[in-house]
């Protein structure tokens, strides 16, 4: 099943974080959205992990706040003053991501630790373990709380080996040791609690998570991307997961040293 599909009528403010410069938008549905260009210094490939990742998660029933293309009119650029966020809705007229803005919701702190149950915990280190996302760390934990849930948002970083001059499926059994700087592994029960939970899902869920990614965001050969990022969820998922392990071992050593980088 494809994304929803919401147009873009008015853009009402730049949120400037990080160096993706996303934007608050309003669509034709009335909602209001956090618009992540395909134009974008990241390029269309964060938007890729971004819908894979939170598409997943969101099979695996973790809470995820709802996608949708967002398409965005040519002309909407014109009336933009600021030359910066003009040239970057110019350069992406067309389709890009769309994350259902959450209002009133907080950034996620320390103290919010108590909030996110150890189950839950592991579960999100062992989708970000599966997914090498290397962006949920105490610096940047891309964590919110609302209605006094967490809430997990921004999976542009992971699977970030796609850049790299091999196919990402060829990485699927390499290690992943920035697991060790998960903002999650203080609070998390052991990991293989998750995997017993979420292995046959995401094993089920992962080729329609892919599916869901707009053609257009997948480059000269949306057929063999599709292909490869198929390649790397079924490579990692199989038996033994590697990457299990790995986590397991992060946070028994975070455990060993009293909680340190929290």
């Amino acid at each position: 099943m494809a994304l929803r599909q919401v147009s873009v009528t008015r853009y009402v403010e730049p949120l400037r974080e990080g160096g993706s410069l996303p934007g608050l938008v309003e669509a034709d549905d009335d909602g209001l959205y956090v618009a992540k260009f395909r134009g974008a210094g990241q390029g269309p490939g964060a938007l890729v992990a971004e819908v894979v990742v939170a598409e997943l998660a969101r099979m695996l029933g973790l809470p995820v706040p709802e996608l949708v293309r967002l398409e965005l009119p040519a002309e909407l650029a014109r009336a933009e003053p600021d030359p910066e966020i003009q040239e970057l809705l110019a350069t992406s007229a067309g389709v890009n991501l769309g994350v259902d803005f959450l209002p009133g919701a907080l950034p996620f702190t320390p103290a919010a630790l108590a909030l996110i149950d150890p189950s839950l915990a592991a579960d999100i280190v062992w989708l970000d373990a599966l997914t090498t996302n290397v962006d949920r760390t105490p610096r940047n934990p891309n964590l919110l709380v609302w209605h006094g849930r967490p809430w997990i948002i921004d999976h542009g970083a992971a699977l970030y080996r796609q850049y790299g001059e091999r196919p990402l499926a060829a990485t699927a059994r390499e290690p992943f040791p920035s697991i060790a700087e998960h903002v999650l592994l203080g609070r998390a029960e052991p990991i293989p609690a998750a995997d017993a939970r979420l292995a046959a899902p995401a094993q089920a869920g992962y080729a329609e998570a892919i599916e869901r990614v707009p053609d257009g965001w997948l480059g000269e050969d949306p057929n063999g991307r599709r292909a490869d990022l198929r390649g790397f969820f079924a490579d990692r998922l199989s038996e033994p997961r590697a990457f299990v392990g790995e986590a397991e071992q992060a946070r028994r050593a975070h455990a060993a040293g009293d909680g340190d980088g929290d």
